[in-house]
């Protein structure tokens, strides 16, 4: 085995009796029907161009498509359950009367629209608070026993690039997921993806610590997901704008497939598919010799 992959017991998730396997990295198609997301905020006015873009991202690869109805960009204020619900609802049916077999994950922080969004058929709940936001969030996982990614974030979405600090950037965050990791195992929830959180509550050099020291987050045995898809925090680097970001993404992408993560979240699926083939062949190569 490659000595720089993770060491990850973990292999599959059970998506409502559906198993997929997590041997390999897999993409995440991201669809946001948000006015005001920081990339592609506004770009979908109908139902017709979601299922449309729904179609693009599973023809290129994505295992999942991950549906959000609330921008997370810094700045950006709490939305409602209610608006949320009202956005994602005829999503989640145009989807999947289109694809019945497309895996939907729902990037939300509030408890309410986990259930109306698992009770309406999608497979799993991305929450970049962790349950911070909701206090309710953990108790509904639970219940609903559909796998979980929670995301390390500092602060909110309005406040958390103010000025975050951090003593220990990894040990804070490794901490963070331990207590979560924990609490939500003796609540009987066990498919668990950790996203680090590239860019919430994050300075650049915090963001290229944590790319840089990811491979840490193989002590808990646990799939990783990565989102850096068209961020600041390449286009500080680079003197790019989000739309001239892709191969930017691409290289970030590659290097955190080096370091083992399950996941990829991105705005280009074809792209990220390419980066997981080449990463995958060069590991194998590493394993015969």
């Amino acid at each position: 085995m490659a000595k720089d992959t993770f060491f990850c017991p973990k292999r599959t998730l059970n998506l409502r009796g559906k198993i997929m396997n997590l041997s390999s990295p897999i993409v995440m198609g991201i669809i946001n029907i948000t006015p005001d997301s920081f990339y592609d905020g506004g770009k979908f006015q109908s139902n017709w161009q979601v299922v449309k873009h729904a179609e693009q991202l599973l023809s290129e690869g994505a295992a999942i498509l991950d549906l959000g109805a609330a921008s997370t960009r810094p700045g950006a204020g709490l939305v409602s359950a209610t608006e949320e619900r009202e956005r994602l609802l005829p999503v989640i049916k145009g989807i999947l009367r289109r694809f019945p077999e497309a895996i939907l994950s729902i990037d939300t922080y509030n408890s309410e629209t986990a259930i109306m969004a698992i009770e309406e058929g999608a497979h799993m709940i991305n929450d970049i608070s962790a349950g911070n936001i909701d206090p309710a969030m953990f108790d509904t996982i639970a219940r609903l026993q559909v796998p979980y990614i929670m995301m390390h974030m500092q602060g909110t979405p309005a406040s958390m690039q103010q000025n975050p600090v951090y003593k220990d950037l990894i040990k804070e965050i490794s901490a963070f997921f331990a207590e979560r990791i924990n609490q939500l195992n003796q609540m009987g929830v066990n498919d668990i993806i950790i996203d680090p959180g590239f860019g919430f509550g994050k300075t650049i050099e915090h963001n290229y610590q944590l790319l840089n020291q990811l491979d840490f987050f193989r002590t808990f045995d646990l799939p990783v997901l990565v989102g850096v898809s068209r961020k600041s925090m390449i286009n500080r680097v680079l003197g790019t704008t989000p739309d001239e970001a892709l191969n930017g993404t691409t290289v970030l992408n590659a290097i955190a497939l080096e370091k083992g993560v399950s996941m990829l979240r991105v705005h280009d699926v074809r792209q990220a598919m390419e980066a997981v083939k080449i990463v995958e062949m060069l590991k194998s190569q590493s394993e015969i010799h």
